[in-house]
């Protein structure tokens, strides 16, 4: 009997092939009908494995969970970038290849990424997701999250309304 572990852990310079392919097929099926079709190809393209190796060599602090050998997903967490929000730390992205999708593997990384940051001295955290994303949307409130603010941003023509979730310590 053999038996698949899954687990997280830091990212490495290696990782930024997986990495970008996560990203490019998780943003496919995340955003195809949200985000126009030209800017969605111009954000995935430009965040290739050159760019993951990159941001990984400079200590962007990404987490990946395994599944046996294969890299699933990556949650990529830092310092909260919206000044206004009492929430020291952000998950910037949580995704995972779209066959890992459903089966639990989100909340376990959601819940490794949010130790992550605890472990770096963030106090509370914040996680922005587009609102007409209703997969993104349930998923963080069905986590405990609490709306605490609203934004917008224009990917080419089109102006989408963002929502913030926030949890404490």
């Amino acid at each position: 009997m053999s038996t698949l572990l899954v687990e997280t852990r830091r990212a490495a310079p290696a990782d930024a092939a997986n990495i970008a392919e996560i990203h490019d097929s998780a943003w496919r099926f995340a955003y195809r009908g949200l985000i126009p079709g030209f800017e969605l190809e111009k954000m995935i393209l430009r965040r290739g494995p050159a760019w993951w190796e990159t941001a990984l060599k400079r200590g962007s602090r990404v987490v990946v969970l395994t599944f046996g050998d294969s890299v699933a997903g990556y949650a990529n967490v830092g310092r909260n970038r919206a000044r206004g929000l009492p929430y020291e730390g952000e998950i910037y992205e949580l995704y995972l290849r779209p066959e890992y999708q459903g089966l639990g593997f989100g909340r376990r990384l959601f819940a490794d990424a949010r130790k992550e940051l605890a472990n770096a001295g963030f106090d509370g955290m914040a996680v922005w997701a587009l609102a007409a994303n209703e997969t993104a949307v349930g998923f963080y409130r069905a986590m405990g999250g609490l709306g605490v603010a609203r934004s917008t941003e224009t990917f080419g023509e089109r102006t989408l309304e963002k929502l913030a979730f926030g949890w404490n310590g």
